[in-house]
């Protein structure tokens, strides 16, 4: 499938998906939205590929939002069916066996912070810029953000973000824990495949283990999450990516992971 809104590059185990509007600042559609849901198809049925990096074109938006020329003259059931089938993409993103950088590179706003939320974790860009301004157009948001947002940041902040559409810088958004690095812009995506390529020379069968681990064990209590981490941690040393990795300790060399699971 050829993408019109989106770009896909795959390079040494890293897919990096772009977002490619710079015109319309990299809003979201529907036709965007399926774009990305077969890029993450094309990535799942990948077993080379071992790391994601989300991204947008230009040097403004990573994602300004949704497109609000398409949103006004939604109905309210085209746009129930628009907010599921996005929220329905970013669990994807969440629930994909290889973990997802979001390189934020300008606007991330509403749709924009909402999917750089379902990634793994973020850096962003001293330009990028954060926020839930929903509010300030009448309506709430739509793709996860009150409740991710919460999840990461901490009711009080997510509330307030959420209650007054304010819109943040990076470095406050690395302060309350939205982002966890933040780079000069013409150093983002350097920085970021540095550590996209240092994830992918680890063992595949870890790096999905501990990405569901720590999602599904963040919606259950202390106990519960600790039994799932054993079977987890049971289950990797079928992989013959453990038995490399304890050899090569054992021999004081290098791992030779190859990503079989």
């Amino acid at each position: 499938m050829s993408f019109n809104n989106i770009l896909l590059d795959i390079q040494e185990g890293i897919a990096t998906i772009s977002v490619n509007r710079p015109k319309a600042l990299n809003a979201l559609n529907p036709e965007v939205m399926g774009e990305i849901a077969e890029a993450l198809k094309q990535i799942s049925a990948n077993k080379d590929v071992r790391v994601a990096v989300l991204t947008g074109t230009g040097d403004k938006a990573f994602v300004a939002g949704a497109d609000i020329s398409v949103m006004a003259n939604q109905t309210p059931m085209e746009a129930k069916r628009f907010s599921a089938s996005g929220q329905e993409v970013l669990l994807t993103m969440e629930a994909m066996d290889i973990p997802i950088i979001a390189a934020v590179n300008g606007f991330a706003l509403g749709g924009g912070t909402e999917i750089a939320m379902a990634c793994d974790f973020i850096y962003a860009s001293e330009k990028a810029k954060f926020g839930q301004p929903e509010i300030n157009l009448g309506i709430i948001p739509g793709f996860g953000g009150t409740q991710r947002l919460a999840r990461l940041v901490g009711k009080g902040w997510a509330k307030e973000l959420c209650l007054t559409g304010e819109i943040i810088s990076a470095q406050l958004a690395k302060e309350i824990g939205l982002v966890n690095k933040v780079f000069p812009a013409e150093e983002l995506m350097a920085e970021t495949m540095k550590t996209a390529k240092l994830m992918a020379s680890k063992g595949r069968a870890a790096l999905r283990a501990i990405k569901q681990v720590m999602n599904r064990g963040n919606d259950v209590d202390l106990r519960n999450g600790c039994a799932m981490e054993v079977d987890a941690f049971a289950i990797a040393f079928t992989s013959p990516d453990a038995k490399e990795g304890l050899t090569a300790f054992l021999e004081k060399r290098k791992p030779e992971f190859k990503g079989e699971i």
